[in-house]
């Protein structure tokens, strides 16, 4: 897949919402509400859980996470008997993390971070200009979401 980043309509959308002070998962989900029909106070919360890692969980990646709810919404199966979109949605979601983690190094927010094994306090860090300094994290939601765009201008064209 060819991403072009610097010119990602998306990727500079969700950059500047996590600098707004939304999460990872907010920032990348919330640069597509033009594509789904949902309200932004909806789509705030339901993506709301997936910041830091799931929860500062330091799991999955939120920007990753945000992404794979874009790809869910717009390509998702709705039948819980579609196994072939099952299937296709699957091998979709396969892509797009490998094509994160080829960017990144992993799509698991700890290592991304470099941060220790295990769960991290349940208390947000302030988004101060320090923060911003020390974390990759208004890149990595551009990527995640450059990624996106080009996922929807191929399965487009």
């Amino acid at each position: 897949m060819d991403i072009d980043i610097e010119n990602s309509k998306y990727g500079k959308r969700a950059k500047e919402l996590f600098l707004q002070g939304y999460n990872c998962s907010q920032s990348v989900f919330l640069a597509f509400a033009d594509k789904y029909d949902m309200d932004y106070d909806t789509a705030m919360k339901i993506s709301s859980s997936f910041g830091g890692g799931m929860g500062r969980l330091r799991e999955v990646c939120g920007a990753v996470s945000g992404m794979f709810m874009v790809a869910g919404i717009l390509y998702g199966y709705n039948s819980p008997k579609d196994y072939n979109g099952k299937t296709k949605h699957y091998e979709r979601i396969q892509q797009l993390a490998h094509e994160y983690e080829l960017r990144n190094g992993s799509i698991v927010c700890r290592e991304i971070l470099g941060l220790d094994k295990g769960k991290d306090n349940f208390v947000p860090e302030k988004r101060t200009e320090e923060y911003y300094k020390k974390r990759p994290c208004p890149e990595l939601v551009a990527v995640a979401a450059a990624i996106m765009e080009q996922y929807i201008k191929e399965a487009e064209a």
